[in-house]
C-alpha cells in the first residue's frame, strides 16, 4: 500500500503519546509510595524506556512481528538493520499505509510501558539491579511471544480467534499476572499489615493519572493504525469508559467507606481505561458505558483481594490491571459490534474465544514470570535488605533524595 501522510502523522503522534504514558505512570505510582521511595519508583519506570528499547531493537521486534510461526517469530529483523523507509514489511500484511519504522516504534512504546506497569506491585522492596535484569529477560521471553500470539500472526489470533484491539491481553493481563507472580516471590514489605503506609503526594498521583488519560488516546486510537473512523470510535469509547468508571468507582467508594477520595477517582479512571483497551475499536457507545461501569465497581471491589489472600500488591496493579484487563477482554466477547468492526461480533462464541485467550495469557505470564523471579532470586537476590527498606530505596540504592529540606 502507498504510504499516507495523514495516517503516518497520526501514528507518529500516537507513538509519542504512548511513550509519554510511561512518565505519567511514574508519577501516578510515585505519588503513592512513601517519600523515601519516590525516586526509586520513578527510576523503575524510566529505566524501562532505555532497557526495553534496546531489547526491542535487538530481538524483541523481530520475535514479535517477523516470521509465520504460531508461537514465536524469527530473528530475520534482529537489529532492525534491514527495515527501510517504505512499508514493504507490514503494509500489505496489516493493510496499513504507514512506514514500517513507524509501526515498529509504535509497538515499541507498548513494549516499554507493559513491564513498567509491574513496578507498582513490587514498589518499595525490589532491588534495582534485579529489576533491570527482570525486565530485560521478561521482555524477551514473556512480552515478545505474547505480542506475537495476539498481534503478530500467532495462534491466539489465527486459531483461538480472540481479538485484542490495544492490549487487554498483551499489556494488562500480561502485566497483571506477572505482577502477581513477582509479588508472591518477593513477599510483603517490611511492616506491611502492621503500619500505615500512606501515599506521600496525591497531587503527583493525580497529575500522573491526567497524563495517562491523555496518553491513552494514542494507546487506543493509535491502534486503529490509521487516521480514520475506527480511530475516532476508539477515541470516543476510551474517554467515555474512563469517565464512567471514575464516577462509578468514587460512588462505590462513598457508599462503602462513607467518603469519596481523589485517589479513588483517578484509580477508577485508570481502571476504565484498562478495561476499554481491548474493546475500544470493537464496541459502540453503549458498550463503552457498560465496560466503564463494570470496571469502576468490580475493580474497586477487587481491592479486597490482597487483604483476603494476604499478598502485598503495593499500588493495586492486580486489582486495576489484571482484573480490569480480564473484564475488558471478556465483555468485548459479549458487546462487540460488527457495525463498528467486522472482525468481531458479540455473542457466546466470541465470549468463549475471549475466555480461552484470557486463560492462556494469564497462565503463560504467571508461570514464566514466577520461574524468572525464582531463578533471579537464586542467582542475585531480588529483594532489598530490611535495612535498605527502612532507610528507603532512594538513599540506600541510589544515593539520592526526592526532597531536600533547606537548612
Amino acid at each position: 500500500m502507498e504510504i499516507n501522510s495523514g495516517d503516518t502523522a497520526w501514528l507518529l503522534t500516537s507513538s509519542a503519546l504512548v511513550l509519554f504514558m510511561t512518565p505519567g505512570l511514574a508519577f501516578f505510582y510515585g505519588g503513592m509510595v512513601r517519600q523515601k521511595n519516590m525516586l526509586a519508583m520513578l527510576m523503575m519506570n524510566f529505566v524501562a524506556m532505555g532497557i526495553v528499547t534496546i531489547v526491542w531493537i535487538a530481538v524483541g521486534a523481530s520475535l514479535a512481528f517477523s516470521g509465520t510461526g504460531k508461537f514465536i517469530g524469527d530473528l530475520n529483523l534482529a537489529g532492525l538493520m534491514d527495515v527501510g523507509l517504505g512499508n514493504e514489511l507490514f503494509g500489505e500484511r496489516y493493510a496499513i499505509a504507514i512506514p514500517d519504522t513507524v509501526f515498529l516504534m509504535f509497538q515499541c512504546m507498548f513494549a516499554i510501558i507493559t513491564p513498567a506497569l509491574i513496578a507498582g506491585a513490587v514498589a518499595e522492596r525490589m532491588k534495582f539491579t534485579a529489576w533491570v535484569a527482570f525486565i530485560l529477560i521478561w521482555s524477551i521471553v514473556v512480552y515478545a511471544p505474547m505480542a506475537h500470539w495476539v498481534w503478530g500472526g500467532g495462534f491466539i489470533a489465527t486459531q483461538v480467534k480472540a481479538v485484542d484491539f490495544a492490549g487487554g491481553l498483551v499489556v494488562h493481563i500480561n502485566a497483571g499476572a506477572a505482577a502477581l507472580a513477582l509479588v508472591l516471590v518477593l513477599g510483603p514489605r517490611t511492616g506491611w499489615g502492621k503500619q500505615v503506609m500512606r501515599p506521600h503526594s496525591l497531587p503527583l498521583t493525580i497529575l500522573g493519572a491526567g497524563i495517562l488519560w491523555f496518553g491513552w488516546f494514542g494507546f487506543n486510537s493509535g491502534s486503529a493504525l490509521g487516521s480514520n473512523g475506527l480511530a475516532g470510535q476508539a477515541f470516543m469509547t476510551t474517554h467515555v469508559a474512563a469517565a464512567v468508571a471514575a464516577t462509578a468507582w468514587v460512588l462505590a467508594e462513598a457508599m462503602s467507606n462513607g467518603k469519596p477520595t481523589t485517589l479513588g477517582f483517578v484509580s477508577g479512571a485508570v481502571a476504565g481505561l484498562v478495561a476499554i483497551t481491548p474493546a475500544a475499536g470493537f464496541v459502540n457507545l453503549l458498550g463503552a458505558v457498560v465496560i466503564g461501569l463494570a470496571a469502576g465497581v468490580i475493580c474497586f471491589l477487587a481491592l479486597k483481594l490482597k487483604t483476603k489472600f494476604k499478598f502485598d500488591d503495593s499500588l493495586d496493579v492486580i486489582a486495576v490491571h489484571l482484573v480490569g484487563g480480564i473484564l475488558g477482554a471478556l465483555l468485548l466477547g459479549l458487546l462487540a459490534d460488527a457495525d463498528v468492526n467486522a472482525l468481531a461480533s458479540g455473542g457466546m462464541e466470541q465470549f468463549g474465544r475471549q475466555a480461552t485467550s484470557v486463560v492462556i495469557a494469564f497462565a503463560y505470564s504467571f508461570i514464566v514470570t514466577f520461574i524468572i523471579a525464582k531463578v533471579l532470586d537464586m542467582v542475585m537476590g531480588i529483594r532489598a535488605t530490611e535495612t535498605q527498606e527502612r532507610e528507603g530505596l532512594d538513599l540506600s540504592l541510589h544515593e539520592e533524595q526526592a526532597y531536600v529540606m533547606a537548612d
